[in-house]
């Protein structure tokens, strides 16, 4: 039987974001599934152990910038690198090439059958929030639509993203494929006391205070202005005066929009947001979980989301998610969060005090997270993954 090769823009692997996230998580699990299949890898890293099997072929790119900066929002990548990538592609008689993030495509020869990942369609709803300057929109809009024109088959997270690809960006709804996120074995209920003090001790938290944590981008699309103006308004009671906020996320965005600064001056200008709310920056993932599990529950107030790794990340670690009632948030959450509108604080504010003063209702979402978060797995993603690459690889 002839192996089907299979290659794979793993640029993104590096990346801290999620797309990172989802490249690493479901590439890793692809490398484990049975089968005759090699994975043929364009990467422009040192490959890391995982990527250390008989069943991969890496090729490495060497580019002038690393695709982790040049492809993201505000970078450019040379067309000299791109004409390289599509050359070593060209080198490897692949039958199918899949790329996990639209954020770092390249073209390939039009013979050779493509996948291509979309993760969402916010770029195009709300493109000021996400590109504020007019040239990095038209170049994101240019390479989407190359994409999408060169691809066999797009691959998405959720129906709710599938809904916002067929409609804003017109593409058929037969050739979107959907496939889950999954939250990394690192996240689980951490309950040791002494990993749990050693992460708030690491972000300078109160060893004694409740918080609710955020996790993720900075950008304006994820309404944190929102979430601060709902947090100051439960705070205006004085009856909170131990109860936290944390804000996690690069503030430097990571080369993407973030409005960190403005956010950074809301909470000076307000006594009480002052005194509780904390920015702790990047924190890695074993950090996190215990941050995770020791948070009353996770916060996500965007105004859209694809899918929403870091509720399941947090659902995984036992934390119950209040989130917004759009994008896939309600999708993938299910019913073990609460929900809110995004545009409006009094709603957030009054979701936040649902869950400080209900200890019932706290313990109830807190059950139903696990088990909502194990219906989510990278195996399962990966299976759904290779069978779509098989069966584009066949039919060309």
């Amino acid at each position: 039987m002839a192996v089907t090769r299979i290659g794979i823009d793993a640029t993104c692997w590096w990346n801290r974001r999620g797309f990172g996230r989802f490249t690493r998580g479901l590439l890793q699990a692809l490398f484990q599934l049975p089968g005759e299949q090699q994975f043929v890898l364009f990467i422009d890293h040192p490959p890391p152990p995982e990527m250390q099997r008989d069943n991969i072929r890496i090729v490495q790119l060497m580019q002038r910038q690393p695709v982790t900066q040049a492809a993201v929002a505000s970078g450019n990548r040379s067309p000299l690198d791109l004409w390289q990538c599509t050359r070593r592609v060209a080198a490897e008689s692949l039958d199918v090439m899949f790329f996990p993030a639209v954020y770092s495509w390249f073209p390939v020869s039009l013979t050779l059958p493509t996948v291509v990942t979309l993760h969402d369609a916010i770029a195009e709803r709300f493109p000021k929030l996400i590109f504020p300057g007019l040239r990095a929109r038209l170049l994101w809009t240019l390479k989407v639509k190359l994409a999408l024109w060169q691809a066999k088959r797009v691959m998405t997270v959720s129906l709710a993203a599938k809904s916002d690809i067929i409609t804003v960006l017109g593409v058929a709804p037969n050739r979107i494929d959907v496939i889950s996120e999954a939250a990394s074995t690192h996240f689980r209920p951490i309950e040791e006391a002494h990993l749990r003090a050693h992460a708030r001790t690491h972000c300078g938290l109160p060893e004694d205070g409740r918080y609710l944590i955020y996790v993720g981008g900075l950008a304006p699309h994820k309404n944190l202005s929102g979430l601060l103006r709902g947090f100051s308004l439960v705070l205006e009671t004085g009856k909170y005066s131990d109860i936290f906020l944390i804000l996690v996320g690069d503030p430097k965005g990571d080369g993407f929009h973030t409005n960190h600064s403005e956010l950074e001056n809301t909470v000076r200008a307000d006594p009480r947001l002052r005194r509780q709310v904390y920015f702790t920056g990047f924190v890695p993932d074993e950090q996190l979980s215990a941050l995770y599990s020791d948070g009353l529950a996770a916060v996500l107030p965007s105004f859209c989301e694809g899918f929403g790794l870091p509720a399941i990340e947090a659902m995984a670690c036992g934390t119950p998610v209040l989130a917004s009632n759009t994008g896939a948030l309600p999708e993938v959450i299910g019913d073990a969060g609460l929900y809110f509108d995004p545009h409006d604080p009094e709603q957030i504010a009054a979701t936040i005090r649902r869950v400080l003063d209900n200890p019932e209702t706290l313990e109830l979402l807190r059950q139903r997270a696990l088990l909502r978060a194990q219906q989510f797995t990278w195996e399962k993603s990966a299976q759904a993954t290779l069978q779509y690459l098989l069966q584009c690889a066949r039919n060309g």
